[in-house]
């Protein structure tokens, strides 16, 4: 291992001048006019792949290529792990709240300002950089490793979702890593175990035929918006608890041993409150701010609508109300369980006065792989070697739907090892990844492989 560590460490200002270069396509998914950039950039990251001797293909798709590179002289003897990434990123607007241009990479201290510099070209890249030093200091990797770097994460994964079922053969393996994700600071390397799921829908009431004059017929119908507010106001209660029936029958409890490891992640209420500029904090009665956020299931109001949105006022009772609602949900919750006992509820809440209209929207489940298990082991003694510190266990509180389709496709956990850290401002004007962080991630890399490979012949 020494030699290996040794490679990173002399050509580490090479690996961040090949970052900046990454960083320059304008890789926008979003944004039609830059699929020939999204093309150029596919086409740098597989070269790259090549460069280090990896046996690399860039399959095109119906909007942005996918690549998928190999570890040469595969040995089925050996555990094959796969690593994802996406190398498309966020539209970069509002131009004028950057303080340098988001795709003429700046190097400000330890920290390299630039569009999709930490989501996601810098934590892939610093996998990439590991591989290297193992192949190139003439060292033979313990397991199989196959890189699947996308262009459309930030769209929805359209194309990758249709590449999956079928390639299956081509992308088996024992386990997925995917470095997509942060950590609380440097000094405390996570592995994050858990994801919450999602499912969304949009409540809509409707009321008279049209808006109606409040004077002349206030007071003899049902307010449409008054009816919604008051439908709404009955999901959850002052303690911060969903009232919903049989909405926590499902709820995995967190153990001991893991409200012990996110207790170690470093917090202070004051600059969290602060933080989120509010006056007070909430959430569900006991637990933690940590644990609400990214442990708990919630229910949340996303946007409301109704009636006279413009200047001064207009005397109407609307004829209709809608609210947009999202549902974070954990394990072993099923996005499509809550969505139909959160439905039955509203429809038993709705006074008779108003029809009420439940439209579905898009769902993810929920997450977790073994804490305990031996590949969590693993990832987390890396994670020690490569930053120094003692690692912890994390949860996240939003969604990679990508995790399930992998686990739904391939059969295999993922374990995700993120680098970046939490002012890092992904999708935000003036995103940054620390080359600490970048360093740190490229030895966790390197010592991941054995510690993998280890855990999988063990298991």
């Amino acid at each position: 291992m020494e030699a290996i560590l040794a490679y990173l460490a002399r050509n580490e200002s090479r690996f961040v001048d090949d970052l900046c270069t990454y960083a320059r396509f304008p890789s926008v998914s979003a944004q039609p006019k830059h699929s020939a950039d999204l093309q150029k950039c596919a086409d740098w990251i597989a070269d790259r792949c090549r460069s280090i001797g990896l046996e690399t293909v860039v399959h095109p798709t119906a909007s942005n290529p996918i690549v998928v590179a190999r570890t040469p002289n595969y040995d089925r003897r050996k555990p094959t792990f796969l690593v994802y990434g996406h190398y498309d990123v966020q539209p970069p607007e509002p131009f004028e709240l950057w303080t340098s241009p988001p795709f003429e990479p700046v190097i400000k201290g330890r920290n390299v300002f630039a569009r999709g510099i930490s989501d996601n070209k810098g934590q892939h890249l610093a996998h990439l950089n590991a591989v290297e030093a193992w192949l190139k200091s003439g060292r033979e990797l313990p397991c199989n490793l196959t890189f699947l770097i996308e262009g459309e994460e930030e769209v929805g994964s359209t194309a990758l979702y249709e590449f999956l079922p079928h390639n299956k053969a081509l992308l088996a393996c024992d386990a997925v890593v995917i470095s997509d994700n942060g950590i609380p600071t440097l000094k405390h390397p996570a592995l994050t175990y858990a994801l919450r799921g999602i499912t969304a829908m949009e409540v809509h009431i409707d009321g008279p035929s049209r808006d109606l004059h409040s004077g002349i017929y206030g007071g003899s119908l049902q307010n449409p918006a008054m009816a919604l507010c008051q439908l709404l106001g009955k999901l959850r209660d002052a303690r911060g608890r969903i009232t919903i029936p049989g909405f926590y029958d499902d709820v995995v409890r967190l153990t001991a041993y893991e409200r012990r490891q996110m207790s170690k992640v470093p917090y202070n209420a004051t600059a969290y409150r602060r933080f989120l500029g509010v006056p007070q904090l909430f959430g569900e009665a006991g637990f933690t701010s940590d644990e609400q956020r990214t442990a708990r299931p919630t229910l949340e109001i996303n946007g409301l609508t109704s009636g006279y949105q413009g200047a001064g006022s207009k005397t109407i009772i609307p004829s209709w109300a809608s609210a947009k609602l999202t549902l974070r949900l954990v394990p072993n919750q099923s996005p499509e369980k809550i969505r139909s006992i959160v439905t039955r509820h509203l429809r038993k809440l709705c006074p008779p006065t108003v029809k009420l209209t439940v439209t579905s929207g898009h769902g993810g489940a929920p997450y977790l792989v073994s804490p305990t298990s031996a590949i969590a082991k693993g990832a987390l003694r890396a994670l020690e070697a490569g930053f120094g510190h003692d690692a912890i266990l994390t949860r996240e509180g939003g969604s990679i739907p990508i995790v399930s389709a992998f686990k739904q496709h391939l059969k295999a956990d993922t374990l995700l090892l993120g680098m970046a850290l939490p002012d890092d401002n992904p999708h935000s004007p003036n995103e940054k990844f620390s080359l600490d962080a970048y360093a740190a991630g490229m030895r966790m890399s390197a010592q991941l492989w054995p510690e993998l490979a280890c855990a999988a012949a063990a298991s």
